[in-house]
């Protein structure tokens, strides 16, 4: 943001005519809730060196790579004084319990955000157009929008801009629409009134503690990544821990046990957005359909998918540790060691434990 863009601004703007405008736009552009905050995050600074110093980042390398500018706004974007902070729904409707899908070995469990396309592209095009709203209105302003693409701790963001409070399992929880959503921010140098933060409501529950499969939230708003299965499955390079593999259980991307059990999110609305509907039959897909695909047909069915992101080689040993744990050996087997000689030495690894697994290894 250039120093002198609040100059620009026409002289007489309403500022808190301008917040409630903002709102009512962002709805309007099919965000769920929009709200407003300061940039200062002291005490969760604290908490992310603290996180850091503990290790917990795992090979997250990056969290600690901007220093202590991902919980000061206004160092990595100067000019900053207030941030735009947006949240949309993106549970499907009419999918099956998690509970059943993970009931059936046979099945692969992936993330329900990861089911449609990937939010990252729809986010920034809306709010790319909240920003041209509001230049439209108010002048020439600096901003700049962020989705998960920038060292921001957008979750301390939401909730001091008033969209919900960080609940033990460290996500966004919001009264009345749960955590089934996606969050966005447009860092401005616009004066506005700003929205109350959110106090937490967990109380004494601890069901998404004693849920988690492999203990990785190790006490209230504490996650040590490198015990998690979304980081294993999705963040972590390399061989998966043997210790944690049976616990990953069907779940090939990701994994939803702490937000399924979470009371608030009996409140969580169904989106209507068709970005987020299944796609490719992924919520109901079997493992060894998903395991006999070839680079060419994964490339092709992953297009637009936050899928991509693993590469051909991890969506196998992801599968690979699924169809081990898998309760079903006469399916299991042949699909595994139709693998056994894969090109990669991740994979080769990994099929060669699941084919263990099933009393069936050379």
């Amino acid at each position: 943001m250039s120093d002198d863009t609040e100059a620009i601004i026409e002289a007489d703007t309403d500022f808190n005519a301008l917040a409630g405008s903002i709102k009512a736009w962002g709805r309007e552009l099919g965000f769920d809730e929009v709200g407003i905050g300061e940039p200062p995050l002291p005490e969760d600074e604290a908490h992310l060196l603290r996180w850091l110093q503990r290790g917990y980042q795992g090979r997250m390398h990056y969290m600690g790579r901007h220093g202590v500018k991902r919980a000061r706004p206004s160092q990595l974007v100067p000019g900053t004084q207030r941030i735009i902070a947006v949240r949309l729904n993106y549970h499907p409707p009419h999918l099956e319990k998690d509970s059943e899908v993970l009931g059936d070995s046979s099945r692969a469990f992936i993330a329900r955000y990861a089911l449609g396309r990937d939010y990252h592209k729809l986010m920034r095009k809306r709010l790319q157009r909240l920003a041209e709203r509001i230049q439209a209105e108010v002048g020439s302003f600096g901003y700049r929008a962020f989705v998960d693409s920038a060292p921001v701790l957008e979750k301390a963001i939401a909730r001091n801009a008033g969209l919900g409070w960080v609940g033990k399992n460290t996500l966004i929880l919001n009264r009345q629409a749960g955590s089934y959503f996606v969050l966005g921010e447009l860092f401005t140098d616009l004066p506005l009134p700003t929205d109350e933060a959110v106090t937490p409501h967990c109380g004494t529950c601890r069901a998404c503690i004693d849920v988690c499969p492999t203990g990785a939230i190790v006490g209230p708003y504490q996650l040590d990544a490198r015990k998690c299965i979304s980081y294993l499955t999705i963040e972590h390079y390399g061989s998966i821990d043997e210790a944690l593999r049976p616990y990953i259980g069907n779940r090939i991307f990701g994994c939803d046990d702490c937000q399924s059990v979470c009371p608030w999110n009996k409140f969580a609305q169904p989106t209507p957005e068709p970005d987020f509907l299944p796609r490719e039959g992924l919520d109901t897909a079997s493992l060894t359909e998903l395991f006999s695909w070839d680079e060419a047909t994964y490339l092709a069915r992953t297009a637009g998918s936050a899928l991509r992101r693993l590469g051909h080689e991890r969506w196998l040993r992801n599968i690979a540790v699924a169809l081990g744990n898998a309760t079903d050996s006469d399916t299991a087997v042949p699909a595994l060691t139709a693998r056994r000689h894969d090109p990669s030495p991740l994979v080769r690894e990994h099929v060669a434990w699941a084919l263990r697994r099933h009393g069936a290894e050379d």
